[in-house]
């Protein structure tokens, strides 16, 4: 990985066996990744990396497609896993041309610190290279960590990934609504009309009342049961280096 790199981990209290079956199976992963919409295993020999195929819809009439090469160590000495992967698209709308990554999986006490290092290539250019690192790099950290937490909750609370993301929708409602009135003042002319005798009071509190209830829409913390990437780590706490696994896979780009 360069140091441009992502990095992104969560201490999920869950089975390593569990865990690892809902990264590693198709139909298991691409209902908590936010970055993926489909993926599909493509048959393989034998003795050979898992190849893939993966899709995601940018638009609802727009997805964009890939492929991808995968292996794992699903039995090391230390008692840790690891899963690397390879891919790349060949679609003309999808600024990443190329990449690759890894997944590591480290027994903690009653759980897993589950990580993820990668980093890929953008297409386009300069102009490709600038809007990556103004908005989709930041944009791809922020989905790998929100997706992170998707699955803590759904192995450790239950929360299936599709509650986990009504839930975070109808949080965002109901804090862009909140941000709306704050910045009206709540209708503070028919609040008037209606307080009558108390309307001074009503007049002079309403600002502070909408700066309150604007910090809190925007800066209270999510609520437990809301994925969110801020409870992930977004840097390594040492110094990490991409697993051999990662290396092993170049040969059959």
């Amino acid at each position: 990985m360069g140091r441009s790199g992502l990095y992104i981990e969560a201490r999920i209290r869950a089975d390593l066996d569990e865990l690892w079956s809902r990264t590693q199976e198709p139909s298991q992963h691409q209902r908590w990744d936010l970055r993926f919409t489909e993926i599909d295993h493509l048959p393989r020999a034998e003795g050979e990396p898992q190849h893939f195929r993966y899709a995601t819809r940018v638009l609802p009439f727009l997805t964009v497609a890939g492929t991808g090469v995968s292996a794992g160590e699903r039995e090391r000495p230390d008692g840790t896993r690891t899963s690397a992967l390879r891919f790349g698209s060949a679609h003309p709308l999808s600024l990443l041309a190329e990449g690759g990554g890894y997944w590591r999986y480290i027994p903690d006490g009653d759980g897993v610190r589950f990580l993820t290092g990668y980093d890929y290539r953008p297409r386009w250019g300069g102009f490709g290279a600038l809007a990556d690192r103004l908005l989709f790099r930041p944009l791809m950290g922020w989905a790998t960590a929100w997706s992170f937490d998707r699955l803590r909750l759904w192995l450790e609370h239950g929360i299936t990934p599709e509650r986990a993301r009504a839930n975070w929708l109808a949080e965002l409602l109901v804090r862009a609504l909140v941000i709306v009135l704050a910045g009206t003042g709540f209708g503070c002319g028919g609040l008037l009309r209606l307080a009558g005798p108390f309307a001074p009071l009503f007049f002079y509190a309403t600002p502070l009342l909408a700066v309150v209830a604007l910090a809190l829409a925007l800066f209270a913390p999510p609520l437990s049961a809301t994925p969110a990437a801020r409870r992930c780590l977004r840097t390594p706490p040492t110094r990490v280096r991409a697993p051999r696994l990662l290396h092993t896979l170049e040969s059959h780009r």
